[in-house]
């Protein structure tokens, strides 16, 4: 148990500090020449990227969930222990708060940084948003996204997957997600993502956080019953073994 928790800590650290601070790069530093499209390009690459790393590196340990959505949707299609899921979520919380800490100290290193005016890659809505996407519009949008990714990652880990090519399709699903979520709201469809910078710029981006610890929740209950509904029911000991080595 000890392993896990500090796999998952690990791998939400990693995963917020690389991928939030390519979109603080792409987006709040307004490199002059740059376009919103190479930003959204190069951020979505780089958490698809990156949570493919961590798919081979740390899915034989804690099967690499390193977001609290995922977790609730292995939980509830029988993948994870009550135990497991809590000892999960507190480690990505953790781990996404601590990236985002360390990921603050090395902008702050930089005369062209302002916390209130470059941000840490937070997510919102309204005038938080490229598009100005209304609240219910985000609370939405969250929910599609995050549900479209748990399904994926629930099904390419089952019996019925592949699990040579699990990391890769894993990491190309956040990728596309992030394409078209990314203009929208910034993209979550990770609590612990969302946490960590919005607990540091605060302001705006923290009265927000709420929808995207909420919303990404509720899409991961979503992906386990169509799961549930689409998928054979699978027993314990046919899945974990999966779980354990890919996903």
């Amino acid at each position: 148990m000890v392993r896990k928790f500090f796999a998952e800590l690990l791998g939400t650290f990693i995963l917020v500090f690389f991928a939030v601070g390519v979109a603080t790069l792409m987006f709040g530093f307004r490199f002059d020449g740059g376009s919103v499209a190479a930003g959204v390009v190069a951020t979505a690459f780089t958490f698809g990227l990156t949570l493919m790393a961590l798919a081979y590196v740390l899915g034989p340990i804690s099967g690499a969930h390193v977001n609290p959505a995922v977790t609730m949707g292995a939980f509830l299609a029988g993948r994870v222990s009550a135990l497991d899921a809590v000892v999960y979520w507190v480690a990505q919380f953790v781990g996404g708060i601590l990236g985002a800490l360390l990921l603050w100290a090395v902008f702050d290193q930089s005369p062209y940084y302002h916390r209130s005016v470059e941000g840490l890659g937070t997510d919102g809505y309204g005038s938080a948003s490229l598009v100005h996407i209304s609240g219910g519009g985000a609370f939405l949008v969250e929910i599609i996204l995050t549900a479209t990714f748990v399904f994926v990652i629930l099904g390419v880990t089952s019996k019925y997957g592949n699990a040579a090519v699990a990391g890769v399709v894993i990491g190309l699903t956040l990728t596309v997600i992030h394409l078209i979520g990314i203009p929208l709201t910034g993209t979550s469809v990770n609590p612990a993502r969302s946490l960590g910078p919005a607990l540091i710029v605060g302001g705006q981006a923290l009265s927000q956080v709420w929808l995207f610890l909420v919303a990404p929740m509720v899409g991961g209950i979503v992906a386990a019953i169509v799961y549930r509904l689409i998928y054979p029911f699978e027993k314990e000991t046919e899945t974990v073994v999966v779980v354990e080595v890919v996903e």
